[in-house]
């Protein structure tokens, strides 16, 4: 296992273990996130943990054209129920993602170093959020990389009410022409949307 001193590159990816871990340490700077994630790694651990950069195999993608709208959602897209936008609030949106209860954890892996990491990647163009809003009230969206040659990398999710992070998500992918979204690990939520497997070895040489 690889530890990042400065100036340390990440190792080659086919030799990392299976289960995902490539390298541990580090820092969350711009460059380092950048350096990361256009070689299909990205961080994921909790508060207190040493930095864990990842590239599971199999990895979860979409294609868009792949993308799947079920009636009842083409229904909830045509009501006009959500007002969806781009960029509006950055913050708001992954501080939400970070609070927000999910089934099964107790804790968070997007920590204020996280929240604080990403807002600069933002703030420098890189990092792209989603809003959904109902009556002028923020109550969905995402967030994540936008490494600008066609692969949108997302990085988490959240909705304070039934469908609205499923707006923000086929809205995306409808508005923007990307040819492969990284879903990073298989959630029921993105398969229920067209996502699958991809085994790591495809996914790096789409990058």
């Amino acid at each position: 296992m690889i530890y990042l001193e400065p100036n340390v590159p990440f190792p080659e990816i086919p030799q990392t273990a299976m289960e995902g871990v490539v390298a541990l340490g580090g820092e969350l700077s711009v460059n380092r996130l950048l350096e990361a994630y256009g070689k299909g790694v990205f961080p994921w651990f909790e508060e207190g943990q040493t930095i864990l950069w990842w590239c599971p195999d199999p990895r979860f993608v979409l294609f868009p054209k792949k993308l799947k709208v079920s009636k009842s959602m083409k229904q909830v897209l045509r009501s006009n129920q959500f007002r969806v936008t781009y960029n509006q609030d950055f913050r708001a949106v992954i501080e939400n993602c970070a609070n927000i209860h999910r089934k099964g954890q107790d804790s968070t892996w997007i920590t204020q170093d996280m929240i604080q990491a990403y807002v600069k990647l933002h703030q420098y163009g890189f990092a792209k959020s989603v809003e959904v809003w109902e009556n002028n009230e923020l109550v969905g969206g995402l967030y994540g990389v936008d490494l600008g040659k066609g692969v949108f990398c997302g990085e988490s999710m959240f909705a304070k009410v039934s469908n609205a992070s499923k707006v923000g998500f086929i809205r995306l992918v409808q508005d923007y022409d990307y040819r492969l979204i990284d879903c990073q690990v298989h959630t029921d939520h993105l398969a229920s949307l067209g996502a699958e497997d991809m085994a790591r070895e495809v996914f790096l040489s789409c990058l």
